[in-house]
């Protein structure tokens, strides 16, 4: 494998293979990988993205991943607050709460 994955793609690469490669090499090992913007840069965008459209359970992997692409919790928190704005309150608080729990998980399991 190309980088580290979303956790679920164990749950679904047997249904999907084809997509799964594709989300291996395409996704994570070239577009994840371009250096026209930083992996930092991009998590920020992907938990924008993905709170703005409610996805639940890929916006748990990507705060996760944009903390260990050294987002902090203010600036995620600060990102959610962000996308309130522009594609309203019940997803940014969606957000928030997905957000707390990836962050209290993380904090126990430094613990």
């Amino acid at each position: 494998m190309a980088t580290q994955q979303p956790t679920s793609l164990d749950q679904w690469s047997d249904v999907m293979p084809k997509l799964a490669e594709l989300t291996d090499t395409v996704l994570f090992g070239d577009i994840w990988e371009r250096p026209q913007l930083s992996k930092r840069d991009r998590s920020l965008l992907t938990i924008g993205v993905l709170a703005a459209l409610y996805r639940t359970e890929q916006l748990r992997y990507h705060i996760a991943r944009g903390l260990t692409n050294g987002l902090s919790e203010e600036e995620i928190g600060e990102a959610l607050t962000h996308v309130a704005f522009y594609a309203g309150w019940p997803t940014a608080v969606n957000g928030a709460l997905v957000a707390k729990d990836v962050f209290a998980r993380r904090r126990e399991a430094a613990s």
